[in-house]
């Protein structure tokens, strides 16, 4: 599903449905319905590309969360979970590797760290995977294990699971790492928009974690780019209409709670 809404909601996604409706005139000039089609798809795509559209669409998902603070924070023996978002991977001619952090993943590491230091938690786990495997970059939870601890977190107190494709598989995971830790709160890091798929899926495995969500990563655009369609919109369009999706189909599969 994720590579599918991520093609919809792309620049080549627009082009073929563009070329699917000019090849359907071309065909049948004369069809009401194929340039109602092709109208169709050129209003919907120019909606969904207008910053300011998709902006408001995507904080329909954030509404109720805040920012954690220090009289939210869990009592007790505390794991923070940091939930992977991507990785770029660059390759020299001798296969040399370095992999840094997409936007979102460097938001929520850098949340992780100041909820860290706010309440000098037991553990951190860095979680994230490959959601095709065979991808050639760099598992999310290793990278930002990096991340974590170039930020200042002790690298004994940072544990990693690089496995998981999804929320749902990071979930069950995880279930797994908190049991023999023997913690009383987990606190969960991750986007604003992904924050209330992820809580869902983590209390479908009977994890009840409180919210610590990362600051949007918006881009630094004037006014005009707001009303203007752009990549940019089409990118916040993408990722709230993927997190739409998600909760239905998480929900339909018993994945969400």
């Amino acid at each position: 599903m994720t590579v599918l809404v991520t093609y919809l909601f792309s620049a080549g996604g627009a082009l073929l449905l563009l070329g699917i409706g000019a090849s359907w005139i071309w065909r049948r000039p004369h069809s009401t319905t194929a340039r109602r089609f092709l109208l169709t798809v050129a209003i919907v795509y120019t909606v969904l590309s207008t910053y300011a559209v998709s902006f408001a669409t995507s904080r329909l998902l954030v509404a109720g969360f805040e920012p954690l603070s220090g009289h939210h924070g869990p009592p007790g023996r505390t794991a923070i979970v940091v939930l992977g978002s991507g990785t770029f991977t660059a390759r020299d001619w001798d296969d040399g590797r370095f992999a840094v952090l997409d936007r979102p993943a460097a938001s929520r590491v850098l949340e992780a760290h100041r909820v860290f230091t706010m309440t000098d938690a037991a553990w951190v786990i860095s979680s994230g995977g490959l959601v095709i495997p065979s991808e050639i970059d760099e598992p999310n939870g290793a990278t930002m294990r990096e991340a974590l601890i170039r930020l200042g977190v002790p690298p004994a107190r940072v544990l990693v699971e690089t496995k998981s494709r999804n929320t749902h598989e990071e979930a069950v995971i995880v279930r797994g790492m908190l049991d023999p830790l023997n913690v009383q709160s987990v606190i969960l890091v991750t986007s604003d928009i992904h924050m209330r798929r992820s809580l869902g899926a983590f209390r479908a495995q009977g994890i009840v974690a409180v919210p610590a969500i990362a600051r949007h990563p918006k881009p630094n655009m004037p006014w005009i780019g707001w009303l203007l369609p752009s990549r940019s919109g089409l990118d916040e369009a993408a990722a709230a209409w993927h997190e739409f999706l998600g909760i239905t189909y998480y929900f339909a599969r018993g994945w969400y709670r």
